[in-house]
């Protein structure tokens, strides 16, 4: 008998392992990972096979001028296994010119670049047992060539069997994906975009106007842009400086200034060709901010960690944001009912993949091409250790900031330090950098209390404070664990500041939830309401909104009395401002679009004044 057990035992062991083994086959990859990662690229040889094949149509893309297209790739050879994969490359030569990655020998050919994404063969059913396939690729204009390579071995030991024939777009230099942000005045619009043309083959401008009431259009002026680009030397360290990297092409960053509070403007990319002919990107329009103080609806949305997501279901980041789309689609179908968006932090996860970024300009182009957006840096675009940051940590696989820096555009004095206000009519918005030291005594530490102490509160109400990492307050597991509720030192510089100066909410991302505490201070709540708040501000209250679509976080399994409402799912919130003394704060879910917590202010100018615990300079008495 026991010899039977004993048997059953190693049976449904096996029966297990067998399982777990099938499972892992074109499973996701592991959460919190960047996919592109765990291809052992730096192993891959080169090994054509006459039986494998790849082909890829159409040939020629965006022959009507688009940016986005479908491609259709077919496949197949003699050999083929579950762990075979198709991959997309560009350039489409990928496999000769020099390497940064050592070749295991001088006759056998290494590979130099990670793909910009990639598909399981097997993800069309028949390839397993016939030996043959075919996948669709969503392709974005990235300036180059695409190639679709064959690969088995897994990610581990990548075998190179086929390539495909090259495929271009019509024209691969084409200006896209529009990014507006307001820039450090309240008339001023700028738009940021990329191109393939270098300042000597082609001059960057912007043709711009206001839409008249009819709706037509005024005389268009033109206004020149800067062009910036980035180098493989410019990153920190691998993977972006080997095989993460990839050409980022050119930035080009207009301004249109001198703009009519609230009118609509058209405008359209471009670049002025030698004989004097402008390739054209899509026109599009945008509505100018209100001024400072003005009075009049105004609506934001404020998010963090959306990262980026495919459309084709390619494996890439199947579990690395997967609520990426939702936020992004949801926002788009709402675009007419919000006015300007703040993501705070952790934009595409591209973690020293750099083609990562203009997947993430192209998703996010539908809102950034007609809105205002304004960005923060997170640690996935800044952190690297021994490069001047606050953490000495790996996150921005050797970006280092240099990428997000330059492909967006952000009203900031000095682009390497990431803080920034921005007075949106009834708004002030404070954007810190906690990438960097935030303590007393630091630039950041002056600069917040700058921002914080110059904003009017009778005609700019509404203060926010926003900043990736959480210098506030989160029920995290890792911040609970800590016994923090915080990152390290991340409130004992800035609370003192937030109650001197009244400030209405502070927001964080890093954590990827949603969470909203009662008004704070010194971890006391002090107002017992929760679902709306009149008269007297006597603390602040803190908001993690980091649901914007990366892989979520769990929290603490005690709730603390501070926290009043906590979500374990993908959304993003909406302020909405209808004059000086009224606001409605709106959490709304990614996947639908409803709201599921929400709460209201209303107060006057003097509960603003009243003086509060640590909120006034001592007075006198004296006549």
């Amino acid at each position: 008998m026991i010899q039977e057990m004993m048997m059953a035992h190693v049976f449904l062991a096996a029966v297990l392992a067998m399982a777990v083994a099938a499972a892992t086959v074109g499973a996701s990859p592991p959460e919190g990972i960047q996919p592109l990662s765990k291809i052992a690229i730096h192993k891959a040889t080169v090994e054509l096979h006459g039986s494998a094949y790849v082909r890829a149509t159409p040939a020629l893309l965006g022959d009507q001028g688009e940016d986005t297209v479908w491609v259709t790739v077919k496949y197949g050879w003699e050999n083929p296994s579950a762990d075979d994969w198709i991959a997309v490359f560009s350039p489409a030569d990928f496999i000769s010119g020099s390497c940064p990655n050592p070749r295991r020998n001088a006759d056998e050919p290494a590979l130099c670049t990670a793909p910009i994404k990639y598909q399981y063969a097997n993800h069309s059913g028949n390839y397993r047992y016939w030996g043959k396939g075919t996948i669709r690729f969503q392709i974005i204009n990235q300036r180059s060539d695409f190639s679709f390579a064959l690969f088995t071995g897994g990610f581990e030991n990548p075998k190179l069997v086929a390539v495909s024939k090259p495929v271009a777009f019509k024209n691969p230099k084409a200006p896209v994906f529009p990014r507006l942000a307001q820039g450090k005045t309240h008339d001023e619009m700028t738009v940021t975009w990329t191109s393939g043309y270098d300042i000597d083959e082609a001059y960057p401008l912007v043709e711009w106007g206001m839409v008249t009431t009819g709706g037509g259009a005024t005389n268009p002026t033109r206004t020149p842009a800067g062009t910036l680009t980035f180098n493989r030397g410019s990153m920190c360290s691998e993977p972006a400086r080997t095989v993460g990297w990839r050409d980022p092409g050119f930035i080009h960053t207009a301004f249109m200034r001198d703009l009519w509070p609230n009118k609509e403007y058209f405008y359209k990319i471009g670049h002025e060709l030698s004989d004097g002919t402008v390739v054209w990107g899509k026109p599009y329009t945008f509505r100018a901010p209100p001024t400072p103080g003005q009075n009049s609806l105004q609506r934001i949305i404020v998010f963090g960690d959306m990262g980026k997501a495919e459309r084709d279901g390619s494996n890439e980041f199947a579990n690395y944001q997967p609520g990426s789309l939702n936020t992004t689609d949801t926002l788009v179908e709402d675009l007419d009912n919000y006015d300007i968006v703040f993501h705070i932090g952790d934009m595409p996860y591209a973690n020293g993949y750099l083609s990562q970024w203009d997947q993430f300009t192209a998703q996010v182009a539908p809102i950034s091409a007609r809105r205002p957006y304004m960005v923060a840096s997170g640690n996935h675009e800044r952190d690297w250790p021994n490069t001047g940051g606050f953490f000495d940590v790996k996150d921005s696989g050797g970006e280092c900031g240099v990428p997000a820096e330059t492909m967006y555009y952000y009203p900031a004095e000095n682009r390497a330090n990431f803080w920034y206000k921005v007075d949106y009519g009834m708004f002030r918005f404070c954007v810190a950098d906690t990438g960097h030291d935030w303590r007393e005594g630091t630039p950041q530490h002056k600069f917040i209390e700058e921002c914080l102490s110059t904003v009017d509160r009778k005609h700019q109400p509404w203060l926010i404070f926003a900043a990736h990492r959480v210098l506030g307050y989160s029920s995290n597991a890792w911040y609970a664990a800590e016994g923090s509720y915080e990152e390290p030192e991340g409130r004992e510089s800035l609370q003192k500041l937030w109650q001197q100066y009244r400030v209405d909410m502070a927001f964080f991302g890093h954590v990827h939830n949603y969470e909203r505490t009662c008004p704070l201070y010194q971890s006391q709540c002090v107002n017992n309401e929760k679902s709306h708040y009149s008269g007297t501000m006597n603390g602040t209250i803190f908001v993690v909104a980091g649901g914007g679509g990366s892989h979520l976080s769990s929290y603490a399994m005690a709730i603390p009395k501070w926290s009043l409402f906590r979500d374990l799912d993908y959304g993003f919130v909406k302020l909405t401002s209808f004059n000086h003394s009224s606001l409605l704060f709106e959490y709304k879910k990614s996947s639908d679009g409803n709201v599921y917590d929400s709460f209201t202010i209303q107060r006057d100018y003097r509960d603003v004044l009243s003086c509060v615990h640590d909120s006034c300079f001592p007075t006198t008495l004296a006549m």
